[in-house]
């Protein structure tokens, strides 16, 4: 059902998708993107267990923006693996300024429907969401 606010709907499978991401670590990440003729967010890209940052990173368009979950996996200080859900808001000074607003009315609400991000990020350029960013970001 659309947001009046937003106009924005979330398909069921980025729900779906996102609970296989986090309970059954079944995807490394998944890219979302809005299609603005359906009004709704959907799942654009799935990324397996095996993805590396780099190919996370390398997948998300340049100059397009894009919602993203990536499962983020670390060692803490007491040598202690850990994980951490990632939302990552990418919204590139390159992208349209529809976009950029579309994305923006929409972020709240669809993040809402992800339950169990850990942090959040928002980027408008590749330094504000690279691996040392996500690593400072993650304890």
């Amino acid at each position: 059902m659309a947001n009046a606010a937003s106009g924005m709907a979330v398909h069921d499978d980025c729900k779906l998708k996102f609970l296989e991401l986090k309970a059954k670590r079944t995807y490394r990440s998944i890219i979302f993107k809005i299609e603005e003729k359906q009004k709704q967010v959907i799942v654009e890209k799935l990324g397996d267990p095996s993805q590396s940052y780099e190919d996370f990173a390398a997948s998300i368009p340049a100059d397009e923006c894009r919602y993203a979950v990536y499962d983020f996996d670390f060692v803490t200080v007491e040598n202690c693996q850990k994980s951490r859900i990632f939302f990552i808001a990418w919204s590139p000074d390159t992208a349209r300024v529809r976009s950029k607003m579309i994305y923006a009315s929409s972020k709240d609400r669809f993040k809402r429907e992800l339950d169990g991000i850990q942090v959040e990020l928002q980027a408008t350029d590749p330094t504000e969401m690279g691996l040392d960013v996500f690593k400072s970001r993650a304890n």
